[in-house]
């Protein structure tokens, strides 16, 4: 979750003035304006009742929809589709609390910081959600150098919030929510990096359920760095003999998944000796994409803000998550996700699944709060959620 925002140009992509919508491009949904046919060897297929997308070799489906705001609901039988054909490999949400008070280093648990609370989290994971991601901050874990010892207090309480998660069957993605930075400037030796990997991974690495994430939401930096922190990263990973576990890369400009396709395309050149690298990318619904409005701009802005990344990622080859995602406690927004979720089940072949910002114990009233059982978002989205799952 970023601070401030780079505006996206992605986000016209799919609004369609051409003639025809390119391969996997938006052509259809309520309330679009964009291109309803498609170019040859594609058809455009109903996904939901706010997105269709040209499918190369699809029988064609009906992409004028029904007014009304029921899901699936379409004007004859014959336009009702199997929604979501794929499932998610991972579904669940971040859990915000680690990596707070970062004013104040290193800080005091339960003052500064805190890790999650093991009753939320038994709660998500009884009811299906099976992935947690767990922000802490590289500042309180090497608190002397990247390259040097970790506290022995703040890696015991951080140990212990991924154990509980993986003993109970779940996975657990370390994530240091540093924005490519250690006491707040960028990181530029990549050689530290690679030893401050290797060293966590090293605590981890008889953990299958542990999936490592490089570094939430590089920004402002060069693209070419955000390359080599990325691959350090993996070498450092794979130096300590963590050999199954699965590697999430985040992109620059916020890891934004609507300007993925004409930011972070150099990350294609990412290697794994193991090929576990996961393309994880973040996506708001508010004008900015920064998630910190409620509002949501449309109630298609789901789909249309992803549809390049997801283009990207089957044109490379590529796996990729969607670590972070939110709406705000409205009508728009919950089509909006809807219509979100929806398109990353449609295109499940690439996408393997995704991430509600966020829960943790600390958030009071925070309108995307996900932590049972009072957070606004729990309330508002937990129902849809698990339609997921």
């Amino acid at each position: 979750m970023k601070g401030s925002i780079i505006a996206g140009a992605v986000a016209t992509l799919a609004a369609g003035a051409a003639a025809q919508a390119g391969a996997w491009a938006q052509c259809g949904g309520q309330n679009w304006s964009g291109a309803t046919t498609c170019v040859s060897g594609h058809t455009c297929v109903f996904v939901n009742q706010w997105y269709s997308q040209c499918q190369p070799g699809a029988a064609p489906q009906p992409t004028t929809l029904a007014t009304s705001t029921t899901r699936a609901a379409t004007t004859s039988a014959a336009a009702t589709p199997t929604l979501a054909p794929g499932k998610f490999k991972w579904f669940g949400t971040n859990q915000a609390g680690g990596e707070f008070g970062e004013k104040t280093y290193p800080g005091v648990w339960g003052t500064h910081f805190i890790f999650p609370d093991n009753n939320a989290i038994r709660t998500l994971i009884n009811q299906g959600y099976n992935t947690f991601r767990v922000g802490f901050a590289m500042e309180r874990l090497a608190q002397n150098g990247l390259t040097n010892s970790f506290d022995a207090g703040y890696l015991r309480n951080f140990t212990d919030s991924i154990n509980f998660i993986t003993n109970a069957g779940a996975y657990a993605v370390l994530d240091p929510h540093n924005y490519g930075r250690y006491f707040g400037n960028i990181i530029t030796n990549t050689a530290d990096f690679q030893t401050f990997w290797r060293n966590l991974a090293t605590q981890f690495v008889n953990n299958p359920r542990v999936i490592f994430d490089t570094n939430n939401e590089y920004h402002t930096m060069s693209q070419d760095l955000v390359l080599q922190l990325n691959q350090a990263a993996i070498n450092g990973i794979r130096a300590a003999g963590a050999k199954e576990q699965y590697i999430w890369v985040e992109g620059n400009s916020w890891s934004g998944a609507w300007t993925w396709n004409v930011t972070n395309t150099n990350l294609v050149a990412l290697t794994d000796p193991k090929n576990k690298i996961i393309y994880q990318m973040h996506q708001y619904l508010d004008s900015d994409g920064s998630g910190t409005a409620p509002a949501c701009v449309n109630a298609q802005i789901g789909a249309q803000r992803v549809v390049g990344a997801t283009a990207w990622l089957r044109a490379n080859n590529k796996k990729g998550i969607l670590g972070e995602f939110a709406g705000g406690p409205n009508d728009v927004c919950k089509q909006a996700v809807r219509g979100l979720l929806d398109h990353l089940k449609a295109n499940s072949d690439v996408w393997q699944g995704a991430l509600w910002w966020a829960g943790g114990p600390w958030w009071g009233d925070y309108m995307f709060s996900f932590e049972p059982p009072s957070g606004t978002g729990y309330v508002n989205y937990n129902n849809i959620l698990r339609e997921y799952i």
